[in-house]
């Protein structure tokens, strides 16, 4: 496809274009559609979509549950399609289009743009039932209050965005798209809880007595117990300072410990419903030996019942190249909703046909996924090219190979480790009798033009007939070169017009050697693909090989190719990325509180945050991929905005002149509701998320688990440690400008 295309489109099109041709096929011929790539993309969108529906459900049933009255509902509920709307809208002006990437960045969106909506009528609510205000004077009183939090959560969440969109390469790519997502729907919601939000809240909102419902009832009770609880957490924590800060250090120790650990990858490995499985014969097989073995492993594969059909071809394979020891069957699998009825994903039957692929003894079997990005690397693996770099020891190449494939399969962390370079495929060796030629007057060129024309081709000339372009070329024919003893018929011209016999002139020997020389970056090369064993991930392979590689000899060198050269490429971009995050938001924060000081109160809940996010990881075995990363930073800002809701209130009240310590309990005790119903609306919205299943499933859970654990360790232990936070910081404010006050007196004196 062209770039810019629409996937989906453009098969439906050439569905129907083949529909329109078979009109006219020939009797007997007919066409069949065996795969379409764009099925999984059409499912992935579908499975995403249903994702996405069933978010906006549990969200607007948890804030239900909070504010147990569906006109009040009705107000966060609506700020969500109009954020999605006018996303979608900006989406298609910057040039987007609607992928698995957006449309994750959407689900994300559905937790976050409601958060917004959700304080204001909150806060509403509790001004007109707490202190009998009017609605308009309620709602004009709670917008005086939050109209700086609301646009300072928004605009953090930007800050955190924005500068790693302008990342370069893939990573900076799949950045960009799910930054712009979030940013625009986020911005979109901030202006809809200034403006249409307050509006609703002055039509819907009533002075409401307290509900009867035995579920509500239980929930308010159980609600104000937490409260209860939570304070006197907070309050314990603000006067046993020391262990608190040992406990964060700790947590902060803990963090970085457990990220450590993690297993890295670039990409998250999808069903794509298809697997490849190339075929190595010794090295003398011929394309005859290659079909029969080929036909065995067919009837293997068909015979599993996940299976819907098989492509087989023999002379050559994906990673190995063209031989007549090689083949290849490319395995497409039944559709997702058939196998899961069965249980069968692509990797449980990829693991079923490579144990029955063992029973045949003639070949050996590589089965292997298509690269999870298509178009970089022959498949799935680690790639890299083993370099010669002191000009043509091809010998010693193949030695140190195998050496090294060796040592690589010996390794727990790898499954397979092969490679395209074969040094031991039997050849036939022409040596020429320099001086003999010379002799009998025949240039040594003629005769090496004479061998490559009859043996190989030669073009000729092209030709125009009935309207069509048709190229000539020479070849000897098949039956005088399909045996060595027919060099005996081959005859060269001398100068003096003889035709002599290429016996004559040389000879064949057997001999051995490799079927193909490659060269990568000017070097001769072997490309090595390493398969991670399971439970490892291509971070650990890639490891391993390192330090495999620092055992050979310093003549032979590495450079990585395909998927795994983007992974290293990106490997730096994540502390790149999180450090500009973190910058941008102190900086905003530093700008809006006019303090160095308060905005660490606001950013030190993101390491907690982050450890939940490592913790859920590892324990559910997923892997620090890039949708990993784009999670990990996005809880700089989605944790900040818990913390902003109590620095800002506690600000406040410590500027009214209440003590520090009051200011930072009274802020937590006031925002623990709206605190607890946002967090609950965004965990539950991820959850979908978390529990995906089919198409694109990796990809959903890769993004959902750390934002998941990030946010439930944030909005527990993370807000009871926010107002501790505040107190040290206005304390460490309060002491700077005891002295710098000094000053201005004595100069006053003076």
């Amino acid at each position: 496809m062209l770039p810019g295309s629409n996937a989906l489109a453009v098969t439906e099109r050439v569905k129907a274009e083949m529909e329109r041709l078979s009109e006219a096929f020939p009797k007997g011929v007919k066409w069949q559609l065996f795969y379409d790539a764009s099925e999984f993309i059409k499912l992935s969108i579908y499975e995403v979509i249903n994702t996405l529906i069933q978010a906006l459900i549990l969200v607007i049933l948890v804030v239900y549950l909070f504010l147990q009255n569906w006109r009040t509902t009705l107000i966060p509920a609506l700020a969500v399609p109009v954020s999605i709307v006018g996303t979608f809208i900006a989406l298609a002006a910057f040039g987007f289009t609607i992928n698995n990437v957006s449309l994750l960045a959407m689900v994300l969106a559905i937790g976050i743009v409601v958060d917004d909506a959700i304080v204001v009528v909150e806060s509403v609510e509790r001004l007109i039932n707490e202190q009998n205000m009017e609605v308009v004077a309620a709602t004009k009183q709670a917008m005086t209050e939050l109209s700086g939090a609301i646009v300072a959560t928004s605009l953090v969440l930007a800050a955190v965005f924005v500068p790693v969109s302008f990342l370069a390469g893939i990573t900076g790519i799949m950045y960009r798209e799910f930054a712009i997502s979030i940013t625009v729907a986020v911005l979109i919601s901030t202006l809809v809880a200034l403006t249409l939000s307050p509006a609703l809240c002055a039509i819907f909102l009533k002075p409401s007595l307290p509900s009867n419902n035995k579920i509500f009832v239980k929930f308010n009770n159980w609600l104000e117990g937490v409260g209860k609880k939570y304070t006197w957490l907070v309050k314990a924590c603000s006067e046993k300072a020391k262990r608190s800060y040992i406990g964060f250090f700790i947590m902060l120790g803990g963090c970085y410990f457990v990220f450590s650990q993690l297993p890295s990858s670039f990409m998250p490995q999808e069903d794509q419903g298809r697997f490849f499985v190339d075929i190595t014969l010794p090295d003398a097989a011929t394309v005859s030996r290659t079909n029969e073995v080929i036909s065995k492993a067919n009837q293997f594969v068909m015979s599993h019942a996940g299976v819907a059909y098989s492509f087989t071809l023999a002379g050559e394979n994906r990673r190995a190249g063209s031989a007549q020891s090689h083949g290849q069957m490319e395995v497409i699998l039944k559709p997702w909703q058939v196998r899961a009825e069965q249980g069968f994903t692509v990797t449980s039957v990829m693991n079923d046909i490579r144990k029955q692929l063992y029973a045949i003894p003639d070949a050996e079997f590589n089965v292997f996924q298509p690269s999870a990005v298509a178009g970089l690397g022959s498949g799935s693996g680690v790639e890299f090219a083993l370099q010669e770099k002191t000009g043509g020891n091809l010998t010693g190449l193949v030695e140190s190979l195998e050496v090294l494939l060796a040592n690589l399969n010996n390794r727990p962390e790898v499954a397979k480790a092969s490679s395209s370079l074969r040094g031991s495929v039997p050849q036939l060796f022409l040596e020429l009798d320099r001086e003999k030629a010379m002799a009998l007057e025949v240039p040594i060129a003629d005769v090496y033009s004479t061998m490559k024309v009859l043996t190989g081709s030669s073009t000729i000339n092209d030709f125009n007939l009935f309207g069509r372009v048709y190229r000539v070329k020479v070849q000897a024919e098949d039956e005088f070169r399909a045996r060595p003893e027919n060099l005996n018929e081959f005859y060269v011209r001398s100068k003096n017009g003889a035709m002599v016999p290429s016996n004559v002139l040389a000879k064949l020997n057997l001999t051995t050697g490799p079927s193909a020389i490659n060269r990568f970056n000017m070097f001769t090369s072997a490309m090595v693909n390493v398969s991670p064993a399971e439970g490892y991930a291509s971070g650990d392979v890639i490891n391993v090989i390192k330090e495999e590689m620092a055992k050979l000899p310093p003549n032979l060198g590495y450079e990585w190719t395909g998927l795994t050269y983007q992974e290293i490429r990106s490997s730096g971009q994540l502390s790149i990325a999180i450090s500009l995050a973190i910058v941008f938001v102190f900086l905003f924060l530093a700008a809006l509180y006019e303090s160095w000081s308060l905005p660490f109160a606001v950013l030190l809940i993101s390491p907690i945050a982050m450890l939940g996010a490592s913790v859920l990881t590892l324990v559910t075995g997923h892997e620090n991929n890039l949708f990993f990363q784009v999670a990990f930073i996005a809880l700089i800002g989605l944790a900040a905005k818990n913390s902003i809701l109590i620095v800002e209130v506690a600000n406040q009240l410590y500027q009214e002149g209440m003590d520090a310590a009051d200011a930072a309990i009274e802020a937590a005790r006031s925002r623990f509701r709206p605190i607890l119903m946002t967090a609950a609306s965004f965990v539950l919205g991820v959850l979908p998320l978390v529990l995906a299943s089919g198409p694109g499933a990796v990809g959903r859970q890769s993004v959902s688990m750390p934002i998941l654990g990030g946010m439930l360790l944030a909005s527990s232990i993370g807000i009871i440690l926010v107002p501790l936070f505040f107190i040290t910081a206005a304390r460490f404010v309060k002491k700077q400008q005891i002295p710098a006050s000094k000053v201005v007196e004595e100069q006053v004196d003076a």
